[in-house]
């Protein structure tokens, strides 16, 4: 499966500062790992987000976000965020920063 490039390129940039962060391909698409952690990534033409699950259901109320069940099983704490809607930079940031707060908080693999 073929994920959205350019927004795998804005992730990356918007990421890079950050020291720790890797991407590596995964779930067909890729995804950006913050000291081990998968931050967040890019599945086809959307945004996996983890947010972590006392965020969930603040994050799934948003735009164009649904439950990520990739294995056809839900996971907790992650969403998919629809493409169009992370389009604008400030958007991204957004999403990004939910990921942060939670991703922080967790220890370095």
């Amino acid at each position: 499966m073929a994920y959205d490039e350019g927004l795998a390129h804005r992730l990356g940039d918007a990421l890079g500062a950050l020291p720790g962060v890797t991407a590596k391909k995964m779930f067909g698409g890729i995804a950006f790992l913050w000291n081990g952690n998968l931050l967040v990534g890019v599945m086809g033409d959307d945004l996996i987000a983890r947010v972590g699950p006392d965020a969930q259901e603040d994050a799934l109320a948003q735009p164009g976000a649904r439950v990520f069940d990739f294995t056809g099983r839900p996971m907790k704490g992650w969403v998919i965020v629809d493409g169009g809607v992370v389009s604008e930079d400030e958007a991204l940031d957004d999403w990004i920063a939910r990921c942060r707060d939670f991703v922080e908080a967790l220890p370095p693999k």
